[in-house]
C-alpha cells in the first residue's frame, strides 16, 4: 500500500525541509519582497493587498511610519519623513553637501564622515532608514510565509561601490535579515525577463530607476549571463527628473527658490505628478501659488535632455570597455521607472 504524504500548497511536506528565503528589491522610491511559492515566484502583499512599498520612512516620537503613511507625510513633516535613502548609502559628507538644496535635511557628521539626518527620535544614519524599510518587508514576508526566513537576495545597482554594498549589507543586519547575496538589478532583469532563455548573443539592459542609473553589457551562452562590461551613476534618476521640473514650475511662477523643507517637499510632489501624468498624455496643466501654466511633453523632454545625455555617455563608455560594437547588440532591455 502506498503512503501519501499530504502538505498545504506552497509548503514541504516535511517541516524541517521548509526553509524560507525571499527576493528584496530595495529601491529609490519603491521596494518590494517576492517569494517562490509552488513553483512561481510571486511578489508578497501586504495586509491592505498593496504589493509595492514607497521607500519612505517617517520617524514619530514614539514610532516609526513606513512606506504610504511615511510618504504621505513628507510636505507636513520633512525633516522628519526620509525619500530616496538610498541615493546617500555609503557616502560621505561630502557627498551629501554635493546635493544640496535637493535634501530638506538637518544633517550631523558621524563617524568615518558618515551623515547622519536629525530626526526627533535623533540621529539617524542612511543605514538605520533603510534597515526600517527592510524591516517592514521582513515583517510582511514571514506574516505571509507564516514562518522566520532565513535570508534573502537583496539587488543593488551594478555600479554600487564596496561602501554603499556594505552599507547595503549593514542595514539587513539591523532589521535581523540575512543576506545569502547581494544581485545585480540588471542581472535579476535579465532573468526576469527570461533572457536567459533566449538565443545566444549580447545584450544590454538599460537600467534608469528613481535614484540610480546602470547600464550592463551581457553576453548570453547556453543560459549562462557573462558580464562584458558596467556603467552607470549612482546619483541620476527619476528625482533629477522631479528637481527639473521643480525649477521649471518655480521660474514659470517668479518663485523664489528659496523654499522652506516642506514648500520644496509640496513642489516635487507636484513635478512628480506631472511627470507621471506625461507618461500618458502630451500635456499637463499645473497649478502653483497662484500661477498657472502647462507643462508639454516636449518641454519636459527639453528639461531632462542633459540627465539623458549623461545616461547615454556611460552606455558608450560600457561599449567601448566590452569590446562590442553597437551593431552586435541584440537586444537592449530598458527597466526601471524613469525609462
Amino acid at each position: 500500500m502506498a503512503l501519501l504524504q499530504i502538505a498545504e500548497p506552497g509548503q514541504s511536506p516535511q517541516p524541517h525541509q521548509r526553509r524560507l528565503a525571499v527576493g528584496i528589491d530595495l529601491g529609490t522610491t519603491n521596494s518590494l519582497v517576492a517569494a517562490l511559492r509552488s513553483g512561481v515566484t510571486a511578489p508578497l502583499a501586504d495586509a491592505d493587498g498593496e504589493v509595492i512599498l514607497p521607500s519612505a520612512v517617517r520617524y514619530r516620537v514614539d514610532h516609526v511610519e513606513v512606506g504610504r503613511a511615511a510618504k504621505g507625510a513628507a510636505a507636513d513633516d520633512p525633516l522628519n519623513t526620509i525619500l530616496s535613502v538610498k541615493r546617500l548609502m555609503g557616502r560621505g559628507v561630502g557627498d551629501v553637501k554635493q546635493l544640496g538644496g535637493q535634501l530638506p535635511y538637518r544633517f550631523s557628521e558621524g563617524q568615518s564622515q558618515m551623515p547622519f539626518i536629525e530626526t526627533v527620535q535623533g540621529a539617524k544614519s542612511p543605514v538605520e532608514v533603510s534597515a526600517e524599510i527592510l524591516r517592514a518587508l521582513r515583517e510582511r514576508a514571514e506574516a505571509v510565509l507564516g514562518g522566520e526566513l532565513v535570508g534573502a537576495v537583496i539587488t543593488v545597482p551594478a555600479y554600487f561601490d564596496e561602501a554603499q554594498r556594505q552599507a547595503t549589507k549593514d542595514a539587513a543586519r539591523l532589521a535581523n535579515l540575512n543576506v545569502l547575496r547581494l544581485l545585480n538589478e540588471p542581472t535579476a532583469a535579465a532573468v526576469a525577463y527570461g533572457l536567459d532563455r533566449e538565443a545566444e548573443g549580447v545584450v544590454a539592459i538599460y537600467d534608469l530607476g528613481g535614484g540610480t542609473f546602470d547600464i550592463s553589457i551581457l553576453r548570453l551562452t547556453k543560459g549562462v549571463f557573462e558580464v562584458l562590461a558596467t556603467g552607470g551613476d549612482t546619483a541620476l534618476g527619476g528625482d533629477d527628473f522631479d528637481h527639473a521640473i521643480a525649477g521649471w514650475i518655480l521660474a514659470q511662477a517668479g518663485a523664489s527658490e528659496d523654499l522652506d523643507p516642506g514648500a520644496q517637499r509640496e513642489v516635487l510632489k507636484l513635478a512628480c505628478e506631472a511627470k507621471e501624468q506625461l507618461s500618458d498624455a502630451e500635456s499637463v496643466e499645473v497649478r502653483y501659488a497662484g500661477w498657472q501654466g502647462v507643462l508639454t511633453r516636449a518641454t519636459f523632454n527639453e528639461l531632462i535632455d542633459p540627465m539623458i545625455a549623461l545616461s547615454l555617455r556611460s552606455c558608450r563608455r560600457a561599449l567601448r570597455d566590452s569590446s562590442v560594437e553597437l551593431e552586435d547588440v541584440h537586444a537592449v532591455v530598458m527597466v526601471g521607472g524613469s525609462t
